[in-house]
């Protein structure tokens, strides 16, 4: 019965390289079992009640990783979708996700999360899914992660928007027609315009 329990947390991690305690509860597996995995270096503890699949820790995306397990309806943006895009040179100290304007902020102590509140069209414009080790994330696209820089400049700075676009196009991470419309739906049109322009 051991060895069954073992072989059915084993098939979790791979199929969840981020664990919470809870997610045994619901596979049947008591939760002694995470400190049994941990004890042998099968998984690493990596917050309260949060576990990750040894070696994951080490992934430069551990971060989201742990954040999207902790809120799961929050969209990756701003300096930690750039990083994750390869976009501009930014090497965020903290997640940035985008939340309703409306939602509860969710409480994560670790890792170091900044979050911004977006609503409507801006909030659903743009999500794209990746996965990371198996896992999903949601994160905003390149073209929509710029035009968002545009609209929080004064939070982010101006020179990292334009850092951020230039170097966006440059590698073709978005077209100029999709970062025109990523503009129209941010309100930052007007503001990136001429920036847009100086690229043709």
């Amino acid at each position: 019965m051991a060895q069954t329990k073992t072989a059915r947390l084993a098939g979790l991690i791979r199929r969840k390289p981020i664990l919470r305690a809870q997610d045994l509860d619901a596979a049947g597996i008591p939760r002694n079992y995470l400190t049994r995995f941990v004890k042998q270096g099968q998984l690493q503890k990596i917050g309260r009640g949060l576990y990750a699949a040894e070696g994951l820790g080490e992934s430069e995306h551990v971060s989201l990783l742990e954040v999207s397990r902790k809120a799961p309806r929050a969209v990756i943006c701003l300096l930690s979708a750039l990083k994750f895009h390869e976009i501009g040179t930014q090497v965020p100290h903290e997640v940035w996700i985008a939340i309703d304007v409306k939602a509860w902020a969710p409480k994560i102590d670790s890792p170091a999360v900044r979050i911004v509140r977006f609503s409507g069209e801006a909030l659903r414009f743009g999500i794209k899914k990746k996965r990371i080790s198996g896992q999903e994330i949601r994160l905003f696209d390149p073209a929509k992660t710029v035009a968002d820089c545009f609209k929080f400049r004064n939070k982010i700075g101006v020179d990292v928007a334009l850092e951020a676009l230039r170097d966006c196009y440059r590698q073709k991470k978005a077209s100029m027609d999709e970062l025109w419309e990523a503009a129209k739906i941010c309100r930052v049109a007007n503001v990136m315009k001429p920036y847009l322009e100086s690229l043709r």
